[in-house]
């Protein structure tokens, strides 16, 4: 039997400035667990800001997007820019700043964001191929720009001001709590708040099982 490839997007290494570890990890585990191949990925670019965790205060540092998010993928993981939607079953985008600050401009910008070319690219190639898409706590944002106009259901929680954001984005918010995910059939998209609502990272593991298992049955 031939594994699902199931691609994981990560944004850097760190929930303030990158992706959000637990969740990314939670990610590769369930996949792992449900004997899925991960494909973990992130863009070539530098990020768009260092954060000290321990202070939390933003640093003169320069980090890249790539190489930090080779830490949590042990070293194994692609350039961004040279995956396509034909060497993947679905994918997975974690949340964490990064995702709204490296993969896109959902931090700074809102419903005016703009989303990495390559990661746009990948998504409406999968989209248009019938591939699942599933996404975890900020990152539902990227998938509403990527799909403007397009009414997909999707969740970040019950965050009112980020859900208004998405719904100018032309797509349809539902409120979730955190054990919850939200399934559009249609258009094969399973999302999950995690730490928009998450307390710990057994609530947030929660959601992100559900999703994962969700995902591999439409792949």
């Amino acid at each position: 039997m031939t594994k699902k490839r199931i691609g994981v997007v990560l944004s850097g290494c760190g929930v303030q400035d990158g992706s959000e570890i637990h969740e990314a990890t939670l990610t590769l585990y369930f996949l792992d667990r449900a004997q899925a191949g991960a494909v973990p990925m992130a863009p070539n670019v530098l990020q768009q800001s260092v954060v000290n965790h321990l202070t939390g205060q933003q640093t003169s540092e320069t980090r890249h997007v790539l190489v930090e998010s080779a830490r949590i993928a042990r070293g194994n993981i692609q350039d961004l820019a040279l995956v396509r939607a034909e060497d993947l079953d679905g994918i997975i985008l974690p949340g964490g700043f990064g995702a709204a600050k490296n993969l896109s401009s959902i931090a700074s910008d809102g419903a005016n964001a703009w989303v990495n070319e390559d990661l746009h690219k990948l998504l409406v190639e999968l989209h248009r191929s019938g591939k699942p898409i599933g996404a975890i706590c900020i990152a539902p944002m990227l998938v509403s720009k990527v799909l403007s106009g397009l009414g997909v259901a999707l969740t970040i929680g019950d965050d009112a001001q980020t859900a208004k954001e998405m719904e100018a984005m032309g797509n349809r918010h539902q409120n979730s709590t955190v054990d919850q995910i939200v399934i559009d059939h249609a258009n094969k998209i399973v999302t999950t708040a995690a730490y928009m609502c998450a307390t710990s990272i057994g609530e947030a593991g929660i959601g992100i099982e559900k999703l994962v298992s969700a995902l591999l049955e439409m792949a």
